[in-house]
């Protein structure tokens, strides 16, 4: 199947899909019914190794609204959870829905589910990365300066993380600037970080306050994701600095918006009045994951 057929990395596809998908969410988001029931007599599997509040409810209500239905279906309820190859795994859901969305932990498993499997594939998340957050990111941009991204500068403060992998892939993309702050030791994949280099407006800075200078959006994400939380203490001591509060959002342009994926830790990587305060677009962002990934299911399993 063409790499296009599934969203397994924002890398994937081309610049006029991805605008393509962003209109289509911004028309879902103003008329639910714009898309119609694509989706009817379809259904989603919804895999689950990681656990989460929005992408399953985005996800699930999303595949409703389009007509279809979405099964749940965690490690532990499948043979997955008992060390059935995931090729194997990818066969047989073939045969039964029309799609798989799948949260995990290796970026190998949803390339292996895409290449075993023949239906689409999509990626709701991995430790390599997280497109489907990132398209809604992108939305909300879009909503408060418009379409055209060639004169926004994101600031990413905080881990080289999926997210931040995923802001690279957007950002080579779709053209706008691109600044991550992170501490030594905690930088974004290199091989991404060096295309994505190659193709945008790419600067890696170790001083938070200096990235977000003139930025139109900054963001940022917890300091210890899902399965590092053992790693918690450690990286407490990393981050110190990497704190979004109001002294590094002054910095920032006078229109600049604030980002976060949630879940959030106030008082961590993000004051609570920033992420409360005027310049937050954190719930416009988070109820934009429905909008943009209707799209997505809407454009490859409609």
């Amino acid at each position: 199947m063409n790499p296009e057929g599934h969203f397994l990395s924002i890398a994937d596809w081309s610049t006029d899909r991805l605008v393509e998908a962003l209109d289509l969410a911004d028309r879902l988001k103003a008329d639910p019914t714009a898309a119609g029931k694509p989706l009817a007599g379809k259904t989603l599997a919804m895999v689950f190794a990681k656990s989460s509040t929005r992408t399953r409810v985005s996800f699930e209500v999303g595949t409703a609204q389009l007509g279809g239905q979405a099964l749940f279906l965690s490690s532990r309820d499948i043979q997955l959870g008992r060390g059935e190859p995931i090729a194997d795994t990818a066969r047989v859901l073939s045969r039964y829905v029309h799609g798989i969305m799948i949260r995990t932990f290796a970026q190998a498993d949803v390339t292996a589910l895409a290449e075993h499997g023949s239906i689409p594939i999509i990626n709701g998340l991995t430790d390599l990365l997280h497109p489907c957050q990132i398209m809604a990111d992108v939305q909300t941009i879009r909503e408060e300066f418009g379409p055209d991204l060639s004169n926004i500068t994101v600031a990413w403060i905080g881990d080289g993380n999926n997210m931040t992998n995923s802001w690279l892939n957007a950002a080579a993309k779709l053209g706008f600037a691109l600044r991550i702050a992170c501490p030594e030791g905690y930088d974004p994949d290199p091989t991404i970080f060096a295309e994505a280099s190659a193709a945008a407006s790419i600067e890696l800075f170790r001083d938070p306050a200096e990235a977000a200078v003139g930025a139109t959006v900054v963001t940022t994400d917890v300091w210890a994701s899902m399965g590092q939380e053992e790693e918690a203490a450690e990286r407490e001591k990393a981050f110190v600095g990497y704190h979004v509060d109001r002294r590094i959002m002054s910095n920032a342009a006078d229109d600049a918006i604030f980002l976060h994926c949630l879940p959030a830790h106030r008082g961590e990587e993000v004051s609570a009045d920033v992420i409360d305060g005027p310049a937050s677009r954190v719930w416009n962002e988070a109820e934009n994951r429905l909008h943009a990934q209707k799209a997505i299911l809407a454009m490859l399993m409609g």
